[in-house]
């Protein structure tokens, strides 16, 4: 005899299918979610590092042009080493400088005076914190005490818990001010009970690295003993060229900004290397190679090496680095220029320069190296140590590599930065390698959290997560992640159009028919054969291009979504590519060369800087369309340009926003 089910039995197994069938959406639609969330970081993170090594590309240009054609004395000072005499004789006089400027009785920030106290410091996170600016006579004078105590600090400054309950420990800021408040807010400020180590990459990205920078060199002061600036690999002028901090502190201190500049690179030089913790937690911003020698850093100058970028030349810093160098592949003017420029500058050395045992020593290859790698390296799960690619500097280095220096010097823990977390830390290598990331919504809103460390007596590692954003609380996980994306994808497409020529002759290799259109793995690899950015492409396909009917990818529905703006209808279509490629390294060059910070340069420099510029990276672009593009943007027939207006005019326009702003 059968048994019927009651009606309350039917309704309770429908209920359970109901909530099994939300639970798995649920899971998927998290999943997907999730999914956009990390193609877009590894979008964020490849153009970073991408962009990084351009930077490397360009610094060894920087030497080329200063080397070899330009006249030193038409380089902005910002841009020439601080170990030049020039320099060095600029940076003695800078305390004469700011005792001669005077502060008027209308400027209502702080007013410093040294000793500096608490109630200084406070009075400074107070002014920041409401959009005040410290004055330069101020701004000089604090770095000027600040480079004074650090030349009195070891290499490598030492630490104990002994002397306060814990230690924090934060990483990157990258000018990101509300990070710190937040830090100061949650964890108190620096005193001799609140000790810190700051681990590099202060300034660069943000817009408040400066501030920044005051706020920690002040505490520094207050509390030599108590807090420890490590340098990062963003504490080198070439970097801040390109990353921002130097475009910062000129729009900021215009009428000063040189003798503030001048100043931060000897400040930044003078930055410990690492910081160790009761002789068992080494901090240092990067991370180790297998030829890591803390004796040997303990010992070097670390001041003679103003910028990583720059490896060191054969003899005192001065003589040629020629490796890399030729005149093949370069038009008949532009060699015979390159010669000629040699020949003139080293006979301007012979006849000038003083002999090389009277200039300054610089900096040895092993120096440089030994540096270069605990500010540039990542670790990696993998045993060995290898160069580091994505980055163009430093290596990578495995867990093996960790073990064998944990030996020889009887280490417990490294702790690190320089490498973006999305929740702001991260553990590896068995637990004996932490990263601290405390610069949150690096990328985008809601991008990442930021965090810092705290060890006790015990060296046992606790963990503050936060983020300073009240916009990004306010949305829900959808909204946050599709902001994220949408910035992530712009850049991207960006840098596609930008690489535009090469791509269409990369897929025209596929393309045997001359139909427009080629599968999908061989779009994909097409992509990566000219990004190399390392991207999943398969997935990304349907957020960047078409596909035909037949399953087939229309690949130059890639650049639907962009145009490049062409204000100036002299300029040739190849010659707008190429302009908006590199406007971020013209912009960086030219203000090299702009001496005056005028933001004017002569017809002739510019073309000049051109030339050299399309000959090193060996771009193929006719001179005559450059000379009639130089000639038609020179509107009042001066014989100067304001570059950077005229860089600005050479962009991206995303055509989905153009249509908005319609």
């Amino acid at each position: 005899m059968g048994c019927n089910r009651s009606v309350p039995d039917r309704r309770s197994e429908r209920v359970i299918k109901a909530a099994i069938l939300i639970q798995k959406w649920y899971r998927a639609t998290m999943a997907r979610i999730e999914m956009r969330r990390c193609y877009s970081l590894s979008i964020f993170r490849s153009i970073e590092y991408a962009d990084e090594q351009d930077q490397l590309q360009l610094s060894k240009f920087f030497s080329f042009m200063l080397d070899h054609y330009t006249n030193l004395d038409s380089v902005s000072p910002i841009s020439t080493s601080p170990t030049d005499p020039q320099v060095v004789g600029e940076c003695l006089r800078i305390t004469e400088f700011e005792e001669k400027i005077d502060v008027p009785d209308s400027y209502y920030g702080p007013r410093l005076s040294f000793p500096l106290t608490v109630g200084d410091a406070n009075a400074l996170i107070h002014a920041f914190r409401n959009k005040q600016r410290l004055h330069p006579h101020y701004v000089l004078q604090l770095l000027c005490e600040t480079r004074r105590v650090l030349k009195l600090m070891p290499n490598i400054t030492h630490l104990s818990t002994s002397y306060s309950k814990d230690i924090t420990i934060c990483g990157d800021l990258h000018g990101n001010l509300d990070d710190l408040l937040l830090i100061f807010y949650k964890n108190g400020v620096p005193s001799e009970q609140n000790r810190y180590v700051f681990n590099g990459d202060y300034v660069d990205r943000g817009k408040n690295s400066l501030e920044i920078l005051i706020i920690l060199f002040a505490f520094f002061l207050i509390y030599p003993n108590n807090i420890s600036l490590n340098r990062g690999n963003h504490e080198d002028y070439l970097m801040n060229l390109r990353y921002g901090f130097t475009k910062e502190v000129s729009s900021k201190y215009k009428e000063h900004s040189t003798q503030i500049l001048y100043l931060l690179q000897d400040v930044f030089s003078w930055l410990p290397l690492a910081t160790i913790i009761d002789n068992k937690v080494l901090i240092l911003h990067g991370g180790i190679s297998d030829t890591t020698n803390l004796d040997f850093l303990k010992a070097l100058e670390r001041n003679k090496l103003k910028s990583l970028l720059q490896p060191p030349k054969s003899v005192g810093g001065r003589l040629h680095q020629k490796e890399g160098i030729s005149t093949i592949g370069l038009s008949k003017h532009t060699a015979n220029q390159h010669d000629a420029g040699k020949t003139q500058h080293d006979s301007s050395l012979s006849s000038t320069e003083p002999s090389g045992s009277n200039l300054p020593a610089g900096p040895t290859q092993e120096e440089w190296k030994q540096i270069l790698d605990v500010l540039w390296s990542d670790p990696r799960s993998q045993n060995g140590c290898k160069p580091n690619k994505s980055r163009g500097a430093g290596c990578y280095f495995g867990p093996d590599v960790t073990a064998k220096i944990f030996q020889r010097y009887n280490l417990k823990i490294l702790i690190r930065s320089h490498e973006f977390k999305r929740e702001g830390y991260d553990i590896s290598h068995g637990g004996k390698v932490i990263t601290i990331f405390s610069a949150s919504n690096y990328y985008e809103e809601g991008s990442n959290r930021g965090a810092y460390v705290k060890l006790d007596p015990e060296l046992i590692p606790r963990f503050v997560q936060f983020q300073s954003s009240k916009h990004t609380r306010s949305l829900n996980i959808l909204e946050r992640v599709g902001t994220i994306e949408s910035s992530a994808l712009k850049s991207l497409q960006e840098l596609i159009y930008a690489h535009r020529s090469e791509l269409i002759s990369a897929f025209a290799q596929y393309d045997l028919n001359g139909t427009g259109c080629i599968s999908v793995p061989d779009w994909a690899a097409a992509m990566e054969s000219v990004l190399h950015l390392e991207l999943p492409w398969r997935m990304l396909r349907p957020r960047l291009a078409q596909m035909n009917p037949d399953g087939q990818v229309d690949f130059m529905s890639c650049f639907y979504d962009l145009k490049m703006d062409q204000p100036i209808k002299e300029a040739q279509p190849a010659l707008v590519e190429t302009l908006c490629r590199y406007r971020k390294d013209l912009e960086i060059i030219f203000n090299i060369i702009n001496k005056d910070n005028s933001g004017l340069i002569s017809l002739e420099e510019f073309s000049q800087t051109w030339r050299l510029f399309t000959s090193h990276l060996g771009i193929d672009v006719q001179d005559d369309s450059l000379d009639k593009l130089v000639l038609s943007i020179d509107h009042n027939k001066d014989g100067h340009i304001d570059f950077n207006e005229f860089l600005e005019a050479f962009h991206f326009v995303h055509r989905v926003e153009e249509k908005a702003n319609s």
